[in-house]
């Protein structure tokens, strides 16, 4: 059935061939595209030490710092490849051209936008565990120079490393319509929907010890423990520039992530041995959704080699949720871990009344950037956050948090010549804290927010002309979120995340592009649960060191051939609330090659991985001794072809 897939649509691309265009999905590639080390995602792939979900330790996305092409948006919901092209994460340096940093690092999605060629581009893959993929782009640009549309759909049956597997449908639209020179408008409209997913297997396990070796690609759950869910973005994206010195931008999002229904496979009290308790969860309907926005009004003022420019800015977001309502767990007993013990379907589940959450949040800001050519740059900023939440949990009186803090940042950079400038920053933040895990006795409870700070200094050097470092030291402070004795997750503590982070990019040689870095880390927890034994100093999951480097190789006897390879390391990561039981450090590389040809007349790329080549077996860690699978080795095959309309 899979051969059928990929023979279908290697058909269907032979089908579409025309003329030869422009290339679109056929140059995708992360490691030629990266500007440093710091993470970079491009269409199906992504490099660096950073993503959307880890940035020095923490999330950007949990903590609210997502922009939209610049502009603030509150994402809930998936943001499918469909409606952004890729993503950047701004931190240390590459931060200091945003208003208003963050202490978590920025994570900043491109959207899809139509230029002025028409390129249909067609993507077959054969992914991970021999999974069958088929995506579908075009860029129309219906009156050239002033309207065209952007829009794609996919689908993928996927395979997991537990043996799992799902089938989801991802779509977007981005009409971009620039009605003069100065303006340009994009709405934008998404879809992302899995359906049959079954849920991962979250291991507990009986002490301070990690579980046994089992092994992979079994699924060993219910096969009728399934997650469905409809992820939707959509809104409207705006800029533009009134004569030379004045600059509006802005935005209105609305974000919703829906679950219809949901589960949580536990495997409790797991020995040494392997035995291990299941117990299910089923949940009742889960829904997020934000409204958000932010308006911007920027104006310039030059003065000879120095440029000015002022920034005031509004933004805004509402945010509704409703959770909890989970059934009693269902106890199936002792097994060994690692095999199905499969057990009938419910009729029905005893769910009960959900808990209902607002987050009512506006943000008002003034931001000063100076830079004076050939000597350096200056930001200042403040922004005044106005926040409330409240609570309606079923049995209990509402309950309300409300925080209006001041929330400045100062940045400097100073050129010493033309190839080495130094920089250094402060910022204080506000920021959301996620949900409580599977794991944890209030699964799933929507977090308060918090307040966190970041200080950070470095260089950036660029010792050749295709060669560039950057080297930063950082110190990162927030409340500290794990589970008590009671097994509630909360904040008990403060963790403060300080180290040093190394980036070096670019050409070494014509046919050599090289991305590599290291994040050296000393994250420590204190507070009162530390100073009486409840928790230990170092933080559940945080890893001291992280090294990777990718890197691209261009025969030149060979036209259109390259091959690459990821190297990645991480250290020993702790995985109990008392710090004594650790998951050990391991290494993965990945084997790839690429080879860009023509299918009749359209540009064409054949692309091979061979990812984790050693089979290296690690665990994910979810909490106080709660484990996770991880991949082994995998191959990915994939076509890309590039047409026009």
């Amino acid at each position: 059935m899979r051969r059928n897939a990929l023979a279908w649509t290697l058909g269907l691309i032979a089908a579409t061939a025309t003329n030869a265009v422009q290339a679109q999905r056929t140059d995708d590639n992360a490691v030629t595209a990266a500007e440093d080390a710091f993470g970079a995602t491009l269409g199906n792939e992504s490099i660096g030490l950073y993503s959307a979900k880890q940035v020095r330790g923490f999330s950007p996305v949990d903590a609210g710092n997502v922009r939209m092409d610049g502009v603030y948006f509150d994402r809930q919901g998936t943001l499918p490849p469909r409606l952004v092209e890729g993503s950047t994460i701004r931190v240390g340096l590459s931060a200091l051209s945003y208003p208003f940093p963050a202490p978590t690092g920025i994570v900043d999605y491109r959207l899809q936008k139509a230029g002025d060629e028409r390129v249909i581009s067609v993507v077959g893959a054969l992914n991970a565990y021999g999974a069958p993929a088929l995506e579908l782009d075009a860029k129309l640009p219906l009156i050239p120079g002033r309207f065209g549309i952007a829009a794609g759909v996919s689908y993928a049956r996927e395979e997991y490393y537990d043996g799992a597997d799902a089938r989801y449908l991802r779509a977007g639209v981005v009409p971009r319509w620039r009605p003069s020179e100065n303006i340009e408008i994009l709405p934008f409209w998404s879809i992302s929907r899995g359906r049959d997913e079954e849920v991962a297997p979250t291991i507990i396990t009986a002490g301070n010890h990690l579980p046994p070796k089992i092994e992979r690609r079994r699924h060993f759950g219910q096969t009728w423990s399934d997650n469905e869910y409809d992820s939707r973005n959509y809104g409207v994206l705006g800029k533009a520039r009134f004569g030379n010195d004045w600059a509006l931008t802005g935005g209105v999002f609305r974000s919703i992530n829906h679950m219809p229904s949901g589960f949580a496979e536990l495997f409790v009290d797991t020995t040494r041995d392997g035995l291990a308790r299941e117990k299910v969860i089923a949940d009742p309907r889960q829904r997020a959704a934000s409204t958000s926005g932010e308006l911007r009004l920027s104006r310039s003022f030059r003065e000879g080699p120095r440029l000015h420019v002022l920034h005031v800015a509004a933004r805004g977001r509402r945010l509704d949720s409703e959770y909890g309502g989970s059934a009693p767990a269902l106890d199936f007993g002792v097994r060994p871990l690692g095999e199905a013990l499969p057990m009938p379907e419910p009729a029905a589940f005893a769910f009960g009344p959900r808990t209902h959450d607002q987050v009512r949040q506006w943000t008002g800001g003034l931001a000063y950037e100076g830079r004076w050519r050939e000597l350096g740059e200056l930001s200042l900023g403040i922004q005044r956050s106005r926040y409330e939440k409240s609570v309606d949990q079923p049995g209990l009186p509402r309950t309300a948090t409300r925080d209006q803090p001041w929330l400045p940042n100062a940045n400097v950079s100073v050129y010493l010549g033309k190839r080495l400038a130094l920089y250094a920053g402060h910022t204080r933040g506000l920021e959301e804290s996620g949900i409580a895990p599977d794991d944890a006795a209030n699964r799933n409870e929507a977090l308060p927010a918090i307040r966190t700070r970041q200080s950070d200094a470095g260089l950036r050097w660029a010792f050749a002309d295709d060669m560039k470092l950057v080297a930063g030291a950082f110190d990162v402070r927030k409340p500290y979120f794990t589970t008590d004795e009671r097994n509630v997750y909360g904040a008990i503590g403060e963790v403060r995340h300080r180290g040093v982070e190394l980036s070096l990019s670019g050409r070494p040689m014509d046919t050599l592009s090289l991305v590599a870095g290291a994040v050296l880390m000393r994250p420590r927890v204190s507070g009162e649960a530390v100073r009486l034994g409840r928790v230990g100093d170092r933080p559940i999951g945080q890893t001291e060191r992280v090294l990777r480097a990718d890197l691209e190789y261009r025969p030149p006897s060979l036209a259109g051939l390259s091959f690459d390879l990821s190297m990645s390391h991480y250290g020993e990561r702790i995985a109990s609330r008392d710090g004594v039981n650790r998951v050990p450090a391991y290494t993965l590389v990945d084997l790839g090659a690429r080879y860009r040809f023509r299918l009749g007349s359209a540009p064409a790329t054949l692309r091979l991985l061979v990812a984790n080549l050693g089979d290296t077996y690690t665990w994910n860690i979810y909490g106080n001794n709660s484990f996770g699978l991880t991949d082994g080795r995998r191959y990915v095959a994939q076509l890309a072809v590039d047409f026009d309309g």
